[in-house]
């Protein structure tokens, strides 16, 4: 058994945080899904736009696209909808043995919106949603403040959530409570409560924030402290009444998904966070070279569990070295959308340039 089979066999599904063209045709992804046990994919703009710009795969899409008029913004849709279409497919046999609960592939909305009117957002996810006409993809939307209001509107409407850019307990519970209000919205309005979500909290990223201004002692623990912190909240949250209730009116359980789950100190363990964070019925989506790793020298140990908790104390150092962990939070959601507007506008201004040089090339495109 390696660790990704055990890894799945514990209750933790494995989702990759990567998705290119190349990978789909060459029969990668489907090895992932048939060998290291991979149920899911979640993709960001940074990870499209990275996709994008090596090679020519995209580009007889493209120009069929460009043939049409369609903007930058609509041709990436397209494409992205091409790929997520066929990853879709390889995901239905563990959507459909777990009930809706795995199998997923995700889309995020445009990042321009994450701070913008929540209906631009709604307005966005339904349409895509519509769009794709697939029974396994989620919408990503930022847990942003205006985010959670769009997420609400969401599942009000029957689109199913990624909800993105996670950093902190609170976050992840204000999230959890804009799926709930959505569900119980449905239920008052006689509509049926089965609207899957998940909630991603973002790890990695809180070290690299720190790195070089706490301890020794400290390397490398925020993100842990902060997943574990997240982990007990869900587990509580799954107990309350509220979340009861909903279950017995037939809704699911919206799922904790570790994201950021690479590695970024290249001193440190290159599953370090994987194997950290190991829980039932939760998520963990990994980069390519992180599952690679796992799957190589990977270690199933202890599992994170209600009874055992280090987070609070790990905390407390981090504020007494000076880190204002709630106000970090905050900064790194805001980061973190301001980093994927940057993916964002490089990746239409590609799209833009890629679909002007096809026209040069193909005079019946001009």
């Amino acid at each position: 058994m390696n660790a990704t089979q055990a890894l799945h066999e514990v209750g933790q599904s494995i989702w990759l945080d990567a998705i290119a063209r190349e990978m789909l045709d060459s029969g990668r992804l489907k090895h992932y899904v048939t060998d290291l046990f991979v149920t899911g994919l979640t993709s960001n703009p940074t990870i499209f736009d990275h996709a994008t710009r090596h090679g020519h795969d995209y580009d007889a899409s493209i120009a069929r696209a460009a043939e049409r008029g369609l903007s930058a913004e609509q041709i990436f849709f397209r494409l992205a909808l091409e790929d997520l279409t066929l990853a879709a497919a390889l995901f239905q046999p563990a959507h459909q043995r777990t009930g809706g609960q795995d199998g997923w592939v995700s889309l995020e909305v445009s990042p321009l919106l994450a701070f913008k009117e929540a209906a631009l957002s709604v307005e966005q996810a339904i349409t895509l949603h519509a769009q794709a006409a697939l029974p396994n993809l989620f919408i990503k939307i930022p847990g942003t403040p205006t985010g959670l209001r769009a997420i609400e509107e969401s599942i009000f409407a029957g689109v199913p959530i990624n909800v993105t850019l996670l950093f902190s307990m609170e976050q992840y519970l204000a999230s959890a409570d804009a799926y709930m209000k959505g569900i119980e919205r449905r239920l008052e309005a006689g509509r049926s409560p089965e609207v899957q979500s998940v909630a991603s909290i973002f790890i990695s990223r809180w070290d690299k924030a720190v790195e070089g201004q706490v301890p020794d002692s400290l390397r490398n623990r925020l993100g842990i402290a902060v997943g574990e912190r997240s982990y007990r909240a869900y587990c509580e949250l799954r107990e309350s009444a509220r979340v009861r209730r909903l279950v017995s009116e037939g809704a699911p359980v919206q799922k904790l998904l570790f994201a950021s789950t690479g590695t970024k100190d290249p001193n440190a363990s290159d599953t370090l966070y994987v194997e950290a964070l190991i829980a039932p019925d939760t998520i963990d989506t990994m980069p390519e070279k992180t599952l690679l790793a796992f799957a190589e020298h990977g270690k199933v140990g202890p599992l994170l569990t209600p009874e055992e908790w280090e987070c609070d104390e790990v905390l407390e150092e981090f504020e007494t070295a000076g880190v204002d962990v709630d106000g970090l939070a905050t900064q790194l959601q805001r980061e973190g959308a301001d980093a994927f507007v940057k993916s964002w506008v490089s990746l239409l201004a590609h799209i833009a340039e890629k679909s002007d040089e096809l026209r040069v090339g193909h005079p019946d495109l001009r």
